[in-house]
């Protein structure tokens, strides 16, 4: 497993660049678990992330639908908020097939609350607070996710966000 040295992010535009940073590495399909509290950035980042990848309408939090899709020109993005949910057996009704398509991207806030429920996942984003900013760190699951962790490592290299 390989994983990154924790990233400083002093405000959520570097949390927006860094995500851009991300999808601008993505050359398939990928199951990104994002990991962090309350109010850590896993949205902000979700929605930086799916923009740059060229979704053109509103992305909204998924906390109440659980689940939104999204169509990009070669795949269709998931992107999962299981806040609320208590067991995994309560997303039996979402017809989370569609998430093991190879090609498709599945982005997944809280996913320990679906565990057993879900694909396995790729890469994992670590998001936790530092002082006022937060901070990220990342970790490759799957030779999928370590083949986008070395190209995102390249972008970064040198880089201060």
């Amino acid at each position: 497993m390989r994983t990154t040295e924790l990233l400083s992010l002093p405000d959520e535009a570097a949390t927006s660049a860094l995500a851009r940073r991300l999808a601008a590495s993505l050359q398939d399909g990928l199951v990104i678990y994002l990991h962090g509290d309350l109010g850590a950035g896993k949205t902000s980042f979700a929605r930086a992330f799916l923009q740059a990848l060229g979704v053109g309408e509103r992305v909204k939090s998924p906390t109440y639908s659980l689940m939104e899709s999204y169509r990009l020109p070669a795949r269709i993005a998931w992107h999962l908020d299981l806040y609320r949910i208590a067991d995994p057996g309560e997303l039996e009704w979402l017809g989370l097939d569609a998430l093991a398509d190879p090609s498709a991207l599945v982005l997944v806030e809280w996913p320990e609350r679906g565990e057993g429920a879900l694909p396995a996942p790729d890469l994992r984003v670590d998001l936790a607070y530092e002082g006022l900013g937060r901070k990220a760190a990342f970790s490759a699951l799957s030779s999928r996710g370590e083949a986008v962790l070395a190209r995102l490592s390249d972008s970064l290299a040198g880089l201060i966000l």
